[in-house]
C-alpha cells in the first residue's frame, strides 16, 4: 500500500499536542490533515456568539439548522468557515474549549458533523485527530494511535500555545480546565474519549513535536508494509 493513501486516526485528550503533531505528519507524508476538534469548537463558537448557554442542549440543537460549516484547504492549511466567515483563532480560547466539550456530548451535534468527517476520510491519504476517530469516524483506519500525556504536561503546553497567540491564561486555570475536560470527555455517553481496541498507546510527555511525528510516521510505515 502507498503510504500516501493511508488513513491515520490520532485520538487523545485535550492538550496532548494532537493538532500540532498531526499537521507535522501530514506535511512530512504529503497527506491531508483534518482537525475535527475545530469543527466542534466552531459549533461552540456559534453558541457563544449568539448567547446560547453551554448547558442549553435544546438551544444548541436548534442552532444547527442555522449553521453552514465548510472546510477548506488554502495554502496547505485547514480553514473552517462558519456561515461564510473564517473563524481563525476565535475557536482557540479556554471558553471555546469549554463549549467544544459541551456540544461534543450532544448526539445530534455529532451526527451533524459525522458525514463531513467520513466523506473526507473516504478518499484516504488523510490524518484526523480528535477523540473518537478510531472508534467512530474511521474504525477501519490502517493506523490508530491514542496519544496522551499527563495533565500537568498538557497544561504547560497549552499555556505556551496561548501565550504565543497573545491570549495568556494562568497555569492553574488551564490545568483545571484540562482535568475537567478529561472527565467530561471520558464519561460522556456519545462517543467517549477512549482508545480503540486496536489503537497503539503513545504517551508523549518526554517527546517533542518532531520526535512524536517521526514516531507515528514509523508506525505508519510499518502499517502499510504489513
Amino acid at each position: 500500500m502507498d503510504i500516501k493513501k493511508i488513513r491515520i486516526a490520532l485520538d487523545g485528550p485535550s492538550g496532548a499536542g494532537k493538532s500540532t503533531i498531526a499537521k507535522k505528519i501530514a506535511e512530512k507524508l504529503g497527506i491531508v490533515y483534518v482537525d475535527t476538534g475545530a469543527l466542534y469548537r466552531t459549533v461552540g463558537l456559534y453558541s457563544i456568539e449568539n448567547g446560547i448557554s453551554d448547558t442549553d442542549t435544546e438551544g444548541i440543537i436548534a442552532s444547527l439548522q442555522k449553521i453552514d460549516l465548510r472546510l477548506a484547504y488554502e495554502d496547505g492549511t485547514q480553514k473552517v468557515y462558519l456561515n461564510g466567515v473564517d473563524v481563525g483563532d476565535r475557536i482557540r480560547t479556554p471558553l471555546g474549549s469549554k463549549y467544544a466539550a459541551a456540544v461534543s456530548k450532544i448526539p445530534e451535534v455529532r451526527a451533524f458533523l459525522l458525514d463531513v468527517q467520513r466523506n473526507i476520510a473516504a478518499g484516504g491519504g488523510v490524518i484526523m485527530d480528535g477523540r473518537d476517530i478510531g472508534t467512530v469516524i474511521m474504525p477501519d483506519a490502517e493506523l490508530k494511535v491514542f496519544m496522551t500525556a499527563t495533565a500537568e504536561a498538557r497544561a504547560k503546553r497549552r499555556c505556551l500555545e496561548l501565550e504565543e497567540k497573545g491570549m495568556p491564561q494562568p497555569y492553574d486555570e488551564v490545568l483545571a480546565d484540562i482535568i475537567a475536560r478529561d472527565k467530561s470527555d471520558s464519561e460522556r455517553e456519545a462517543s467517549p474519549c477512549v482508545p480503540a481496541e486496536d489503537a497503539i498507546l503513545f504517551v508523549n510527555d518526554e517527546y517533542g513535536i518532531e520526535e512524536s511525528a517521526d514516531f507515528i510516521i514509523d508506525l505508519a510505515a510499518k502499517a502499510v508494509s504489513a
